[in-house]
C-alpha cells in the first residue's frame, strides 16, 4: 500500500512538470537514446535508408549488360598514395633493365664518334654489372632530384612539379648535382 502511495506521488510530480501523459499542454516526452562514442568520420544512419543504398542494389547498378561487374572506381589519389606505399617499401630497380642498357650503349656510341675515336662495327663491349651499377647511380640521381624538386614546389605552395622547380633543384646543387 505504501509503494503505491509513492508511486502515485511520483507521477503526479511528474505531471504538474509537464512530463504527464503527453495529452496536456507543454512539452512532449523525451525519447531516450544511448550516447555512442564517435568514431571519426561520417555522422551514424538512420534506419530508414532508401532501397537504392542497400548492397543488392548496388550490385544490380553495377553488373553491365552483359552480366559482368563494372571495374572499381577509386577516389582521386586513393591509387597515387596506394603506389607511393608500395615504392617506398620496394627496394628494385624502377626502369627496366634492356632500355636502360640500349639508350647506355647508344650514348657511349654516340660519345666514341664525337671523338673521332673507331673500333669498327663492334662498338664496346659492356660487363652487365657495370651497366647495372650506372642504372643504380641513375635512379638515385634522379629520385634525390625530384625529392628535391617536390621540396621547391610545396616552398612554392604547390603539390604539382612544374619544370622550374627541377630547374631550381639542378641550379642550387651546383654543376656537379650534388655529387661533388
Amino acid at each position: 500500500m505504501a509503494q503505491m502511495a509513492q508511486k502515485r506521488k511520483m507521477t503526479e510530480s511528474s505531471t504538474a512538470r509537464g512530463y504527464g501523459s503527453g495529452n496536456e499542454a507543454g512539452p512532449s516526452k523525451k525519447s531516450k537514446h544511448t550516447a555512442r562514442k564517435s568514431t571519426g568520420g561520417h555522422p551514424p544512419r538512420d534506419s530508414a535508408v532508401s532501397s537504392s543504398h542497400t548492397k543488392d542494389a548496388y550490385q544490380s547498378r553495377a553488373a553491365d549488360e552483359d552480366g559482368q561487374r563494372k571495374k572499381r572506381r577509386y577516389r582521386p589519389g586513393t591509387v597515387a598514395l596506394r603506389e607511393i606505399r608500395k615504392y617506398q617499401r620496394s627496394t628494385d630497380l624502377l626502369l627496366r633493365r634492356l632500355p636502360f642498357a640500349r639508350v647506355v650503349r647508344e650514348i657511349a656510341l654516340d660519345m666514341m664518334t664525337d671523338t673521332n675515336y673507331h673500333m669498327g662495327d663492334t662498338g664496346l663491349r659492356w660487363q652487365s654489372s657495370a651497366i647495372l651499377a650506372l642504372q643504380e647511380a641513375t635512379e638515385a640521381f634522379l629520385v634525390h632530384l625530384f625529392e628535391d624538386a617536390n621540396l621547391c614546389a610545396i616552398h612554392a605552395k604547390r603539390v604539382t612539379i612544374m619544370q622550374r622547380d627541377i630547374q631550381l633543384a639542378r641550379r642550387i646543387r651546383g654543376p656537379w648535382g650534388g655529387l661533388g
